[in-house]
């Protein structure tokens, strides 16, 4: 490997171990042994999918117990409002625009971790252990104060951590993050699997019935994950003749999930944020809701897939630009055989996007709920099923492709310089 590309790995490696540094630093003024009995009663709901996705930073109550899930919220509704206003869709074009609107979603992720924050720390005064014991042991207003700057600053960090890894690192940043919390947890769910097994409150077969789930899930993400559909393209004869030294691609690539992992981490983020405020009310109403979003139920499963199936469509819009190819291909003096330049060929791209979209989108939405389902009707961990697998999955492709793409630009450096 070069150095640019072993310096980029190291830079992703450090900081992503600065990540899980951060989940052990826990939120002053807290009893932690209160927060563990708590949360030895609410692993299987709400809790237990927010701790899987922030690296079971949520049982520690870390100061990252939020994640950075209030950054992809921030993300999202900025992303929403961008394709609904044309000024926003303009700013994200532009240089000096798109600090702009960076800029806006770190200051609306301020203000939803503050909220998130404030409705936990108050959600934490009124619990108490088994002994009676409060899991708060300073003052209620000094603590509130403290919870919402800790976890702000937390949050903060794993953002700017995020950008730092897409920027300097190989890879996603903020899928890397949620990548390396769901990978942090899986010793632990595996452990207390063959604890569960050995102690003969799990049948073997069931844990079988769960690793052929989890390998028939693995084969159908990597199956669909590296299929695409290949446009062909022609050159005018004289593009040719200015390019003989030059590979002229003769195909458009065109992915059957173009929205990659995105829709299923934007569901889990627009699930968890109203999921986080209900779980910190002791209201009985509040409290029936949030049982029947309880992660594993009919509700939540509907409401998922529904979800992935809008982030798919809506992502992959903004992903597919047919309009830039077609200008790019008439530019280059590229057509499609058979279809005319300009506008004939924006709608021919758009007409094949949308169907692989169609596709993709209920490839994700299935990938994304049935496996889980199955994993929580036998009472598995969240860990086990179809969405972390996802993410798991098509993280660890796309960083592999970043990776052999670093690679071949290396070796047309090293090529560059010897004069070849």
């Amino acid at each position: 490997m070069g150095n640019a590309l072993t310096q980029k790995i190291l830079i992703t490696l450090g900081f992503l171990f600065a990540y899980r540094v951060l989940a052990y630093i826990p939120t002053p003024g807290v009893d932690l042994n209160v927060i563990k009995e708590f949360f030895d009663n609410n692993a299987n709901n709400a809790l237990g999918l927010m701790n899987m996705f922030s690296g079971n930073a949520v049982e520690r109550l870390s100061i990252i117990s939020l994640g950075i899930m209030p950054y992809i919220t921030a993300s999202i509704v900025m992303e929403l409002l961008s394709a609904t206003f044309p000024t926003l869709g303009q700013m994200k074009k532009e240089r000096d625009g798109m600090q702009k609107y960076m800029q806006i979603i770190r200051y609306f992720t301020i203000f939803i971790t503050v909220v998130q924050a404030v409705g936990v720390s108050i959600g934490l005064q009124s619990m108490t252990g088994r002994s009676g014991t409060s899991a708060v042991m300073i003052d209620p207003t000094m603590f509130t104060v403290i919870t919402t700057f800790s976890m702000l600053a937390g949050t903060m960090l794993l953002m700017w951590i995020g950008e730092q890894i897409t920027q300097k690192g190989i890879g996603n940043g903020i899928s890397l993050i949620i990548f390396a919390g769901i990978v942090s947890g899986l010793p632990s769910a595996i452990g207390n699997t063959i604890a569960s097994v050995n102690s003969g409150e799990t049948n073997f077969l069931v844990v079988l019935a769960i690793l052929a789930i989890m390998l028939i899930t693995i084969l159908a993400i990597i199956y669909v994950e590296l299929g695409e559909r290949r446009i062909p393209i022609s050159y005018s004869r004289k593009t040719i003749m200015q390019n003989q030294t030059k590979r002229v691609m003769n195909y458009i690539p065109v992915k059957v999930n173009l929205a990659g992992v995105i829709p299923p981490i934007f569901a889990s983020a627009i699930l968890m944020f109203p999921l986080t405020m209900l779980q910190t009310s002791t209201t009985p109403w509040v409290t029936a809701i949030a049982d029947s979003l309880a992660p594993g139920g009919i509700t939540f499963n509907v409401i998922t897939f529904f979800l992935v199936m809008f982030f798919a469509f809506f992502y992959a819009s903004i992903a597919f630009n047919a309009k830039d190819i077609s200008d790019n291909l008439k530019r280059q003096g590229g057509f499609i055989p058979g279809v005319r330049p300009g506008e004939h060929t924006k709608d021919f791209l758009n007409e094949v996007a949308s169907r692989l979209t169609g596709s993709g989108a209920i490839y994700l939405a299935v990938i994304s709920t049935v496996p889980f389902m199955i994993i929580s009707g036998v009472g598995a961990s969240f860990y086990f099923g179809g969405v972390s697998v996802l993410i798991i999955v098509q993280v660890a492709l796309d960083t592999m492709r970043k990776i052999e793409a670093q690679r071949t630009m290396n070796q047309y450096n090293t090529l560059g310089n010897v004069g070849l």
